[in-house]
C-alpha cells in the first residue's frame, strides 16, 4: 500500500514538470529560428546580393585561321595538329616554279625599263646638241642673207640669188623650230625626275614588287606563337586563295564568354573581380580575373535566325548576354586551358565604380603581327639593286628645262 501511494504522489509531480521543459524546448526552437533566420539574412545583405554566378560559361580564344594569298600546289606540310609553332615559322610551302618564272620576268623587264628611260635622257642631250648645231646653221643664214640684201641693194648679185638666201634662213629657221619642239616633247617625258622616280620606272618597280610578293607567299607563316588546330590540308592539293588549310590558336590568349541572364546584369560593371573553376580541373583549381566588356546585344539577336519577337506566336524568354572576363595570365600559364571548355564563373559585385560600357576606344592595336613587315623592304633592296645595275649614273641623272 505504501508503494502504491508513492506511486500516486510522484505522477502529479511528473505532470507538473512537463510543462517547464516544453516552454524550454519552445523557447530553444524559436532562438534556433531567428539565428538561422539573422544568418540567412546576413548573407544576403554581406554577399548574396552581391554575388552573380552561371555555369553557362565557356572558354574562348583567337582560332587564327591559314589561308593562303595565291593559288598553288602544296608540296611541304611542316606542323600538324597539336604542334606547338613560333611566330614566323613556315607551317606550309606551295611549289614556287610559277612565282619564280613571274619574279624572273618582272626583274628582266625592270632592267629594260631602266635602259629605256636613261635613252630617253640621251635623247634629251643629243637633242640640245641638234639645237646647238641647228642654232649656228640659222645664224649662219641669217648672216648670209643680211650680206646678200645688201650687195642686192647695190645691184652687185641678182635678186634670185638673194631669193635663195632667204630661202636657206627660212629652212633653217623651221629646222630649228621643229628641233624646239622635239626637246620639248622628250624634256616631257623625264622633266624633274630621276631614272628611280621615272613613271615608267615606277610602274615596273611595283609589277616587280607584286611579283616578289607572289613569290614570297608560296611560304605560310604563322603569324602568331600558338598550337595547330584544325589541319585539312594535304600534300599535293591545290589550293585557292582564301582556303582555310590550318588554324593556330595561341592559349596563353583566352577568355571566358559567360552568358549571363538579362535579370543578372544590373550590378555587373567593367573591371569587377571574377572567380573561375573549369570542368576540367574541378574545384581544386580557381582561377581569378576581371570582367572585360558586357556584350552590346543578347546571344539571340546575333544568332544565324534572330528571333522575331514581332509576330504574332510570341513566348516571352529570358535573354542572356555575354560578358567577357579577363583570366589571370599566370594561373592560366600554371594550368592552361583549351578553347570551348566548359567553366562556371561567380562574379563579386561589391565594387561599383567601374562603368557598365567602355568610356574610351582602344589606343592601340589589340593583336598584332609583324612577320609580313620585311616582304616590301627585301622587294625594295631587290628593285634598288637593279635599277642601280641597269642605270650609267646610278640613278642619278636628272633632266630639267
Amino acid at each position: 500500500m505504501a508503494a502504491a501511494a508513492s506511486e500516486h504522489q510522484s505522477a502529479p509531480d511528473q505532470k507538473n514538470q512537463n510543462p517547464g521543459k516544453r516552454k524550454l524546448l519552445l523557447i530553444g526552437l524559436a532562438l534556433v529560428v531567428i539565428v538561422c533566420g539573422l544568418a540567412v539574412w546576413a548573407w544576403h545583405e554581406l554577399y548574396g546580393r552581391w554575388s552573380e554566378s552561371t555555369d553557362d560559361a565557356y572558354v574562348n580564344g583567337n582560332v587564327v585561321e591559314i589561308t593562303p594569298l595565291t593559288t598553288g600546289t602544296v608540296i611541304s606540310i611542316a606542323a600538324d595538329d597539336g604542334d606547338l609553332v613560333r611566330e614566323g615559322q613556315v607551317l606550309l610551302k606551295f611549289d614556287p616554279s610559277d612565282a619564280e618564272v613571274g619574279l624572273q620576268s618582272a626583274e628582266a623587264n625592270l632592267g629594260k625599263v631602266v635602259r629605256q628611260v636613261r635613252g630617253l635622257y640621251s635623247n634629251v642631250d643629243g637633242i640640245k646638241a641638234q639645237l646647238a648645231a641647228q642654232r649656228a646653221e640659222v645664224q649662219k643664214a641669217q648672216d648670209n642673207y643680211n650680206r646678200r640684201r645688201n650687195l642686192a641693194a647695190s645691184g652687185a648679185i641678182s635678186q634670185e640669188e638673194l631669193s635663195h638666201a632667204k630661202d636657206d634662213l627660212t629652212s633653217a629657221q623651221s629646222a630649228l623650230t621643229h628641233i624646239q619642239q622635239q626637246l620639248a616633247s622628250n624634256v616631257a617625258l623625264v622633266d624633274d625626275t630621276e631614272v628611280s622616280s621615272h613613271p615608267d620606272v615606277k610602274a615596273a618597280a611595283a609589277q616587280l614588287r607584286q611579283a616578289y610578293l607572289a613569290n614570297a607567299r608560296t611560304t605560310l607563316l604563322a603569324p602568331v606563337t600558338g598550337y595547330v588546330a584544325k589541319r585539312t590540308v594535304q600534300l599535293g592539293q591545290r589550293v585557292q586563295p582564301g582556303t582555310a588549310t590550318m588554324a593556330v590558336i595561341p592559349l596563353d590568349q583566352l577568355w571566358i564568354d559567360a552568358n549571363f541572364k538579362e535579370t543578372q546584369l544590373g550590378k555587373m560593371r567593367i573591371g569587377q573581380p571574377v572567380e573561375i573553376s573549369t570542368d576540367l580541373y574541378g574545384g581544386d583549381v580557381k582561377y581569378t580575373g576581371t570582367i572585360d566588356s558586357l556584350g552590346a546585344g543578347t546571344g539571340s539577336a546575333f544568332a544565324l535566325l534572330p528571333a522575331q519577337n514581332a509576330t504574332g506566336n510570341w513566348i516571352k524568354i529570358v535573354q542572356r548576354v555575354p560578358v567577357r572576363v579577363h583570366i589571370n595570365a599566370q594561373e592560366l600559364a600554371d594550368h592552361p586551358l583549351r578553347v570551348g571548355l566548359s567553366t562556371t564563373v561567380e562574379v563579386n559585385l561589391h565594387d561599383q565604380s567601374g562603368p557598365v560600357l567602355a568610356q574610351q576606344p582602344p589606343r592601340q592595336a589589340t593583336f598584332s603581327t609583324d612577320i609580313y613587315a620585311g616582304q616590301l623592304a627585301e622587294a625594295d633592296a631587290l628593285i634598288a639593286r637593279l635599277i642601280h645595275d641597269n642605270s650609267a649614273l646610278g640613278g642619278k641623272t636628272t633632266a630639267r628645262r
